[in-house]
């Protein structure tokens, strides 16, 4: 069966962290939103199942994976709900539990990494929310960012089957998902970044076994891995990159 993964078109975001997962794991998916128009794929069709009323369970925002029937929103959920079929999950349930905590924190990093550009809200410029941006900053550069990366660090430091692994011996999708995470605040916090990650070695590792991966790596060369941009989660202001 072919996945219909809904995201907006220029931009990794959120649907990034899914797209990775559906890569590395080399499933049929089909990119709605970057699609045809002439096909019936493209934004319209995005919008067109995004706001229709008779959906009983629409979802809030892309990204939001259609699979068969269902209709899922939310990058964590999406993500739970591939993990047993792509085989990126243990097959526990403490290891499905503990995979998907682990997703959900990454998920409250990203939303503050997020913050430390648009504080006050989304629908304002940058520009005009500067000077709050930059007090958001140094706090989620100096205290916010050490604090996850060192639990990401710890938490492989302590996984009973090694280090090579967030969860357990094998790649799961919060590997994959670290992984993004780490190339996201590489790109908008380059230097508060770098000199937290000289203090973890394990993320680092796990960090270049993933980019590694052969259909990972592919996917990486590929036209499909759209390039950071200021559109997006992780924006370069070097204003804000405070060590």
């Amino acid at each position: 069966m072919t996945y219909e993964l809904h995201y907006w078109p220029t931009i990794q975001g959120r649907g990034e962290f899914v797209r990775l997962a559906l890569e590395a794991a080399g499933a049929a998916y089909v990119d709605v939103a970057r699609g045809d128009d002439a096909a019936g794929q493209g934004l319209p069709a995005m919008q067109k199942l995004l706001l229709d009323r008779q959906q009983p369970h629409p979802p809030f925002a892309p990204p939001f994976l259609k699979d068969g029937v269902l209709l899922i929103g939310q990058t964590a959920t999406i993500l739970q709900h591939l993990g047993p079929t792509l085989k990126l999950v243990g097959r526990s349930d403490a290891a499905r539990v503990w995979t998907q905590q682990i997703q959900l924190t990454i998920a409250d990093m990203v939303t503050e990494a997020h913050d430390t550009h648009h504080p006050i809200a989304s629908s304002l410029y940058y520009e005009d929310q500067q000077p709050e941006a930059l007090r958001r900053a140094a706090v989620f550069c100096r205290e916010r960012l050490p604090k996850y990366l060192r639990w990401f660090e710890a938490i492989i430091a302590r996984n009973p089957a090694g280090t090579r692994h967030l969860v357990g011996g094998k790649l799961s999708y919060a590997d994959l998902s670290l992984f993004q995470l780490v190339e996201g605040l590489r790109y908008a916090f380059p230097r508060a970044t770098q000199a937290v990650l000289a203090g973890t070695p394990g993320v680092l590792a796990l960090h270049a076994r993933v980019a590694a991966l052969p259909k990972l790596k592919a996917y990486l060369a590929s036209p499909r891995r759209l390039p950071f941009n200021q559109q997006g989660i992780f924006r370069q202001y070097p204003e804000l990159d405070i060590v």
